[in-house]
């Protein structure tokens, strides 16, 4: 699957985001290293500590699934309407990418659309990163 294709995923499930408060919508495309993909989005709370982030909803389902292998995520954000800024992973979406992710060949991909995109890999994003291996 290419990258457009994976942003197309990501904004269809930004669609879904539930934020009554923030109103910052966001949608995430995971893709497995199988070709799989699991869409989340991100879904707030009043009480604003259980809100759970798209990214960290797409790879909880993915887990859930018995998914163990990831190849990239596309991530989409703003406020309604088309996004008009890269919306980046919060560092405890970053920390959970770590767990279940080969750092130097996971691909992040922050996308406006279809078109204007960035791609980096997870330890660009997130040098010197706490994992699996460090323990």
């Amino acid at each position: 699957m290419d990258n457009k294709e994976l942003i197309k995923l990501a904004l269809e499930a930004r669609q879904m985001a539930y934020v009554p408060y923030s109103k910052y919508m966001v949608g995430a495309a995971l893709l497995t290293k199988q070709g799989k993909v699991y869409k989340g989005c991100n879904i707030e709370n009043a009480a604003y500590t259980p809100t759970n982030c798209a990214e960290r909803t797409a790879f909880f389902k993915a887990v859930s699934e018995g998914e163990r292998e990831f190849d990239a995520i596309a991530i989409v954000g703003g406020y309604k309407g088309n996004p008009t800024d890269y919306a980046y992973p919060c560092g405890v979406c970053r920390q959970v990418m770590m767990e279940f992710c080969n750092p130097e060949k996971f691909r992040v991909i922050t996308a406006i659309s279809e078109e204007q995109y960035l791609e980096q890999t997870l330890a660009e994003m997130l040098p010197h990163g706490f994992g699996p291996k460090n323990l």
